[in-house]
């Protein structure tokens, strides 16, 4: 029987979960993704992903030197035309890498990638399996999860859904795409979506206000990256610089210093690729120019930005982009007796 707080818990979030009539995210669908139906992120009322391994390309302080323990969901609730895991973000695209996995297997999933020396469990594009994954994180604590969990999304988000996640999230690694509801219409079908992500933002600095490193600190002085401690809490925010969006990045770097100030880790990411949705663009279909990529950065100085993660030159690539093969999703094959 759940105790009188449990059952207060349900009952506040109880509608937002309910997929019978999907309200999850920013959309709002209204589906009954129970029944199979989908909405935009193209997903029923069952867990479906496409890779579980560990994961090494993510800033140095979720990676480490082990790897992340990256659990890559199929679906989304954003449309960015310019997605590097379009293959399984996109409904449209191949479905042959979408593979169903229950609560049970996601728990069994956890405890697998920790017992790999994964540094934490990093759920990437999770916003519209809230509801399945939160049963699946608390099986996983009560049998032994203790490594941080990373919530890996792109900020189209609703807060109170968010909150439903408290005690259960560690590190919140979360985009800031744009301020412009231009942009954000254009590139992610998505207008209002400086209004949602910059309240969920909020809603994950409320829930780690500081950051907390393994060391004990709260700051990075490692001259080298590989040298850094392991974040085990916190929110770092990462904003994917676009050509010829100058202006609109400014407007975030400012926005998200002035606002936090250094509780919060603001990652400058400099490895937009263009890929065949947008070839032939004029202003997305190239890749960003080292000026334009360091002019950037010279303004995230000058404004004062001192918590923060720049990338080096060469991540441009789809080098970056795993196998969305079902690694690690896939239980293995029972072994055979003699």
């Amino acid at each position: 029987m759940n105790s009188i707080s449990e059952m207060s818990t349900i009952s506040e979030y109880s509608g937002i979960l309910d997929l019978s009539h999907c309200q999850l995210c920013p959309r709002r669908c209204g589906v009954d993704r129970v029944k199979g139906e989908t909405g935009f992120c193209g997903e029923t009322a069952r867990i479906r992903a496409a890779r579980a391994a560990l994961h090494f390309d993510e800033e140095p302080v979720i990676s480490g030197r082990s790897g992340s323990g990256a659990v890559f969901f199929t679906g989304c609730s954003l449309g960015c035309v310019f997605c590097q895991n379009t293959s399984i973000a996109h409904r449209a695209e191949d479905s042959r890498a979408r593979y169903e996995v229950t609560t049970e297997r996601l728990t069994d999933i956890f405890l697998s990638l920790q017992e790999q020396g994964a540094a934490n469990i990093n759920l990437v594009t999770p916003t519209h399996f809230v509801p399945l994954l939160i049963p699946a994180l608390k099986s996983a604590k009560k049998k032994g999860l203790h490594i941080p969990v990373v919530y890996n999304t792109g900020s189209y988000e609703r807060p109170k859904a968010l909150r439903a996640l408290e005690g259960l999230v560690d590190i919140w690694l979360a985009d800031l795409k744009y301020v412009s509801p231009e942009l954000s219409a254009g590139f992610s079908h998505a207008p209002d979506y400086w209004e949602y992500a910059s309240a969920s933002i909020a809603e994950m600095v409320r829930q780690c206000p500081s950051p907390l490193f393994s060391d004990g600190t709260s700051r990075l002085d490692a001259e080298d990256d590989a040298d850094d401690p392991l974040m085990v809490r916190g929110v770092i925010v990462r904003h994917l610089a676009l050509p010829g969006c100058a202006d609109d990045s400014k407007k975030v770097l400012r926005y998200l210093h002035r606002t936090y100030g250094d509780s919060i880790f603001i990652s400058l990411m400099n490895q937009y690729t263009p890929n065949g949705r947008v070839a032939g663009d004029p202003q997305l279909g190239r890749r960003l120019s080292p000026g334009e990529y360091d002019a950037l950065v010279d303004y995230a100085i000058r404004i004062g930005v001192q918590n923060g993660f720049i990338q080096e030159e060469g991540t441009a690539t789809d080098a970056y982009v795993p196998s969305f093969d079902g690694t690690g999703v896939i239980p293995p094959a029972p072994s055979k007796t003699p």
